[in-house]
């Protein structure tokens, strides 16, 4: 009864179809992300109560997934990263005049993957959350060095790069006071005697950044205008020019059926690998459609089956990365970082007490996260015609918008200055980052993780009875939360000298 009452409500409607509608709006807006129209959302969901609150965030997160599915089939654009592999076979569609039929394609693979993975969270998290009632302060320490050991070393396949962004976000995260009395590294400033804040830096590394490159690509673009105008208008054509139905024929859904419910399972466990995100869960996806279909010619030349093991992988990532992230604290990807970021801003954390003292609240979130899902299709289907005007909408009208509602979104946490100076630190930041391919995410990651690896291991130093390593070792758990953390850090040593070693070979 508790659940109906928190999800059924006026505000929580309103935010799951507002969330859901501007999911879509910004994925379709190539060169947006859903992270980042997560990390803009934030400000605005501070005061409101945190079922709604995380319900928007996370209808986002799943639309903003799918919605980079329109830029990528109609202008050969992907929307999202995660859209990279359904733009190869969705655009040949297009240039048929098939463009119709592959949204279509896209927009069921995109709900029946989500809606496995949402089912998939509901019932797999109460399961694994009971695991962490055998947690103590030192499982919780090697739990968060799990976390940023992975995600760190998860960088595009530059270990290196992933564990320095781990590194700058945990001497961040030892600014201001956390378990001490008194403000470390804040040089007199009483700014930072609470310490970095959580979102101002988040809108920084992920939106002003992405706003910063985009500027760069359209003053290219404004160079050479003549030639990308011509490209452009030629791709609108292509688009405008799509006929035939919008659902697939009963024979093509008997194919589709069996590749979208192998990519969903497939995408769920990506999901729960944390660092590996959408865009992966895309073409594990369409490499399994491809591998296992009886017309592989076609892939490359408009194959629908292509879309679906692409569409359906990635959005079924999305409920996968929410499993780990909402039970250990260990996102998934970086957007599941940064709705553990709002979570956090919500004063709510991780774990036990989210599913069982809190339980109304987190199954409402989860039940509207299952409904985002279904209505992101629905609203597909409504706007797929007019998808192609929302995908060429001028970066010149988007960006100074992002700029505005950025600086708005960091001076309404606290209502105080310092923090657009904060987020703009960390714009730059981000900006120089993305310039060197250095992941953004391990730096929120180490914010969050970074304290409470601190706190837990101060706390398990207490419990300490005798040496450390005795107590330590005496604990099965963190035994295999040990392991986990060499193993993590090995792998990807390990991939990178296998794959050298094909490569030679």
């Amino acid at each position: 009864m508790g659940i109906i009452q928190e999800l059924f409500t006026v505000q929580c409607l309103i935010a799951l179809v507002a969330g859901t509608a501007g999911g879509l709006l910004i994925g379709a807006l190539p060169g947006l992300s859903a992270t980042m129209g997560m990390s803009l959302l934030i400000p605005i969901t501070y005061g409101m109560e945190t079922a709604p609150a995380m319900i928007m965030i996370a209808a986002v997160y799943v639309s903003a997934v799918y919605g980079g599915s329109f830029s990528a089939i109609l202008i050969h654009t992907p929307g999202t990263p995660a859209s990279a592999a359904t733009a190869i076979d969705g655009y040949e569609l297009t240039k048929q005049g098939k463009g119709l039929k592959a949204v279509g394609v896209s927009s069921i693979s995109s709900v029946t993957g989500g809606v496995i993975s949402a089912v998939a969270l509901l019932f797999l998290a109460p399961q694994l959350v009971k695991v962490s009632l055998m947690f103590s302060s030192p499982e919780y320490f090697l739990i968060a060095i799990f976390g940023l050991t992975i995600v760190g070393s998860l960088s595009g396949g530059n270990m290196l790069k992933g564990l320095v962004a781990a590194v700058f976000g945990l001497l961040l995260g030892m600014v201001g006071m956390n378990i001490f009395p008194y403000a470390r590294y804040s040089f007199g400033n009483l700014n930072l005697a609470s310490g970095i804040q959580l979102v101002p830096a988040m809108i920084g590394l992920f939106s002003i950044s992405q706003v910063l490159i985009q500027s760069e690509k359209l003053n290219d673009a404004i160079r050479k205008k003549g030639k990308a105008d011509d490209e452009l208008n030629q791709q609108i054509e292509n688009a405008k020019n799509m006929k035939g139905s919008f659902f697939p024929t009963r024979e093509e859904m008997r194919t589709l059926l069996p590749v979208m419910l192998r990519a969903s399972v497939l995408g769920i466990f990506v999901g729960i690998l944390p660092g590996a995100g959408g865009d992966i869960g895309s073409w594990v996806g369409y490499n399994d459609a491809k591998a296992q279909s009886k017309h592989k010619e076609m892939f490359g030349k408009g194959s629908l089956e292509g879309i679906a093991g692409s569409e359906a992988g990635n959005n079924a990532v999305c409920g996968g990365a929410l499993i780990p992230a909402l039970t250990l604290g260990i996102p998934g990807s970086g957007a599941a970082a940064v709705l553990l970021g709002a979570l956090t801003v919500q004063g709510f954390a991780p774990g036990h007490d989210l599913f069982n003292k809190y339980g109304s609240i987190t199954y409402a979130i989860l039940i509207g996260f299952l409904l985002a899902n279904i209505l992101m299709g629905i609203f597909g289907f409504l706007i797929a015609k007019r998808a192609v005007k929302l995908a060429a909408m001028p970066l010149g009208i988007l960006l100074p918008v992002i700029m505005l509602l950025s600086v708005i979104g960091s001076f309404a946490i606290r209502n105080n200055v310092f923090d657009i100076f904060v987020m703009l630190f960390f714009g730059v930041v981000g900006y120089l980052m993305r310039k060197i391919n250095m992941p953004a995410a391990p730096v929120v990651l180490a914010l969050i993780l970074g304290p409470m690896a601190e706190r837990n291991l101060i706390n398990s130093l207490q419990m300490v009875k005798g040496n450390v390593f005795t107590y330590y070792g005496s604990r099965p758990l963190c035994w295999l939360f040990g392991l986990l953390i060499i193993g993590s850090l090995v792998s990807p040593i390990i991939s990178s000298r296998m794959k050298k070693r094909n490569v030679d070979s």
